[in-house]
This record gives C-alpha cells, structure tokens and sequence, in this order.
C-alpha cells in the first residue's frame, strides 16, 4: 500500500516584497525569519547597547563604597538598536519597536526598525598612494559591475560601490553579486575586486578596518603628503647632507632647490632637470604615469623622470637624494664628471629622514561607510505623516543613528544617512533577495515631539519591557557617541 504523502504547512512571511512560504523548522531566503511551530520568529537577538558613563565607579566624599552596586561601566542606561528588531514591510505597519524611557528628567522615545534599502550603497576610502584605477573605472566582484572609481582624496583611493542601478537596474546576477559585496563589506568581511579595463586592471581586496590587498601586495602606508608638501616638512632634515632633494609623487613630485622651502633656506641652484609638467617653482606634474611604483608611479627606477643636468649650473660631486613619498623607495645619487649621476650607499642621515617620512604616514586602511535614502516603509513606521519626520530630522529635533552609530544627514532632501560601519556591533546587517540592503536605524527625540510629528503613540513600550533574557547587549564603543547626550538635540542647546 502506498504511503499518504502529507502535505507540509507553510506559512507565510511578509518582512519584505519576496514573501517566502517557509515550512515548520525552516528559515526564509534571508536567513532573518523562521517558521518554529507554525509561529514566525525572528531569529537574530534584538540588540541593545549599555552606555557606560565618565566616572568608572562613583567612589565620591559622599557616597560610601558599600552604595556601589558593583557596575564597572555604570551601564544604567540602555539604547535599543534596530539590529535584530525587524522592518516596518508592508509600510503601513508601525516599527517593530518604539520604546520609551527617562533621560535626564525628560521622556524620550526611540523608534527602531530595520529599514529595507534598495536605494543604498558604501562608500570605500582606501589611503594608499598606490593606483588601482583611474577615475570612473568600472569595480567588477564576480566579472559584474558593482561600482565604480570616483574622486581621489589626499592621500586616498575613494570607490563608489552598490546603489539601486546595480541593485536593480541590471541583470539578476548583477543585483545579486552587487548585494552580496555590499552584505560582506559592510558586515566588515573582506571582499576582492577588480577595476579597470581588461589588460589594465588592478585586483584589490578591501575589508573595513583592514590594510588593502593591491595585486597580491599587502599595503602598509599612506602617504605623508604630495612631493611638494614633503619637501616643505622636511627640508630642513636635509640641509648639509644632500644639495638637491627630489620627492617622486604621481599627483606633485616636488624639487628642494626650486621649492619655496629650499629658497627659504639658501639651497643654491643644481641644474636639475625634471621631466613632466611644471606648475609653480618646485611642483612638477605628470612626471610618469600612474601606478604601483614610486610615489604611486609606474616607475622603478626614479632617474627615468630627470632629464640631463644643466652643465652652467651643475657640478661634480653634487649629492642627489631621491625619496618617495612614504619614505619606502629612497635612492643616493652623485654626479660624475660628466654629470651622470651615480648611485651609492644611502648616507645614515639621509637614511633616517626617509625612515622619518615613513614614521609620519598613517596606516594604510580601509574604511567603510554605508549610505542609504530613508524612504517610504521607514518613515511610515514612525509617523502617518512622513514628511514631519524628514522635517524633524533636519530640524534637529531628532537623531537619527544606526546601530547605535552616529549617522551623518545629508542636506538637501528626504532622509540619506551614512554610517562608519566600524562603529556598528557586529553584523548588524541583513539582506532580501529582492535584492535589498537590511540596515538597522534608529530615531530618537522627545515624547511630545513624537506625539507632534504625528507619531505611532499608542505602539510606546517602556525599556524595560522589551529588554529580556535574549537580548543581545554590548557596552558602548568608544567610538560610539550616545544617541541620547544633550548635545544632539536642538531643543536642549
């Protein structure tokens, strides 16, 4: 006789636009909701930070050692994150949690939720003076299009990486590799992409917090400044001990007897001649091209950028330093009688002011910021009247933070925040398969402004109603401000 086959019970998840059927003992395509016994359970722990205060134990004139309760931190206040709380999808539901409490004497009200960002993105800061693409550059994880190479900053590479043209304007794989990149990085798990045009391209892996991975090639410095910002720093390290500095950079590779610094100084003309193009007295542009050599050049030889030494001017003998700008490739040179130069040993002067350059470098890092556009489901769990919510943020009547972390507030309008994922607890970020960004944010404010923006009153639970056994907590990071200190309401200044 044949078996009855039974069929399994599902039910039904509506925490995002997929809408998974998930059967008893199993998860959703997000691995964030669970079907346990016909129930639909979240199965991250709510996340709350214990905010620790100055004073590590008030041992005061007045107070007796027997009235400290033993608390080292001083945890006695408690701000609920958004991490493991759940999304306001469909939009008309109220957070998953406003939670109300006392704070220096006023009422306050904390409205959590884990938004659903399809319009959302990072921005990637690697400070390195190596070149990994030129500006627009295409970043490709998986051989698809997850962003691309915008503006460098001092010192620093700078990628703009996800945002809902790669999300959702390309084809599913595209969607689905740009939201995995973007899961990993800002979970703070390292992710190795690739830029530029085939034949030219540059493999880099980028983890927040972490020195970057340019092809194969650990970094380890930032540069301490441009050619000619080094020769200003460090002329005086070389007076007596070299009559001609050159300082190799791809962007301003500077010259010391040229250079303002060295005119200063009485650094008599050399005769030197160097190839590229010349901008004020010691500032010389586009003397190579870009690259993983000296100065984030090409080249690995720096004399490819001189050209042959003026015979009126030069001399035998002159000393030549040549030094990078991170104080790691540095070269000794001196002329023959033909006004060749000749390298030697680098003198130890000489060799402790490049160490010297190298020790006033930052360390290489990456940083990670996530960017997204607060949009419609988020604003509609806090409010039925979005725009007062927009309107109370850029009034500063409320602060928004995610995950705890302070979040930036773009101007202009709407909502877009921007976050240092190192300051948020760990994995405090989520996706659907939609495929969508899930990020925890926060809006904290007074209860009388909440009920004025037209707020979910009758949702308000006390504190200590929502925190239980299976919370998660962590104390406060250093690099964390409280959400809750005076100085982040205007209403307070």
């Amino acid at each position: 006789m044949a078996r009855e086959r039974v069929k399994e019970e599902k039910i039904r998840c509506d925490a995002c636009p997929v809408l998974c059927y998930i059967a008893d003992g199993r998860s959703g395509a997000c691995d964030r909701y669970a079907n346990h016994g016909g129930e639909l359970v979240r199965l991250d722990a709510l996340t709350v930070i214990e905010q620790g205060q100055a004073k590590l134990v008030p041992f005061l004139k007045d107070t007796a050692p027997e009235d400290w309760d033993g608390d080292l931190v001083q945890s006695g206040r408690a701000f609920v994150t958004a991490v493991g709380a759940g999304t306001t999808y469909p939009d008309y539901k109220p957070a998953p949690f406003i939670v109300s409490q006392e704070v220096e004497g006023v009422d306050m009200v904390t409205v959590v939720t884990e938004g659903i960002f399809s319009y959302c993105g990072v921005k990637v800061k690697i400070d390195t003076d190596r070149h990994i693409g030129h500006e627009c550059d295409v970043v490709r994880v998986d051989d698809e299009p997850i962003g691309h190479v915008t503006t460098s900053e001092y010192g620093s590479k700078m990628l703009s990486l996800g945002g809902v043209e790669h999300l959702t304007g390309g084809s599913k794989k595209e969607g689905r590799v740009t939201c995995d990149a973007l899961l990993k990085l800002c979970n703070r798990e390292a992710v190795e992409m690739v830029i530029g045009a085939p034949g030219h391209e540059t493999r880099v892996v980028v983890q927040a917090g972490e020195p970057p991975v340019i092809d194969g090639q650990r970094e380890t410095l930032m540069r301490v400044g441009c050619g000619s910002a080094a020769i200003g720093m460090f002329a005086k390290q070389w007076l007596g001990h070299a009559d001609e500095v050159v300082v190799v950079d791809d962007h301003i590779t500077g010259v010391l007897s040229e250079h303002q610094a060295g005119r200063m100084l009485d650094v008599p003309a050399t005769g030197i001649r160097i190839k590229g193009r010349r901008s004020t007295p010691g500032r010389y542009f586009q003397v190579a091209e870009p690259g993983t050599g000296w100065g984030g050049t090409d080249i690995s030889d720096p004399l490819v950028i001189l050209g042959e030494f003026k015979p009126k001017v030069a001399w035998p003998g002159l000393r030549l330093f040549m030094v990078s700008t991170t104080g790691e490739q540095c070269a000794y040179y001196e002329l023959d009688d033909a006004l060749q130069p000749q390298q030697k040993t680098v003198p130890d002067a000489l060799r402790r002011s490049a160490d010297l350059i190298a020790e006033n470098c930052e360390p290489s890092i990456c940083s990670v910021l996530f960017m997204g556009g607060a949009g419609g489901s988020l604003r509609a769990g806090v409010t039925e009247n979005p725009v007062r919510l927009t309107r109370s943020v850029k009034e500063s009547l409320t602060y928004v933070s995610c995950g705890g972390a302070e979040a930036y507030i773009w101007p202009g309008g709407g909502i877009t925040v921007m976050a240092d994922v190192m300051d948020m607890p760990t994995d405090a970020f989520g996706y659907v398969p939609t495929p969508a960004l899930v990020a925890p944010i926060e809006f904290t404010m007074r209860a009388s402004d909440y009920a004025a923006l037209g707020g979910h009153v009758d949702e308000v639970r006390p504190v200590a109603d929502v925190i239980s056994d299976s919370t998660r907590k962590l104390s406060k990071s250093e690099r964390q401000p409280d959400p809750m200190a005076p100085e982040n309401f205007r209403w307070r200044r």
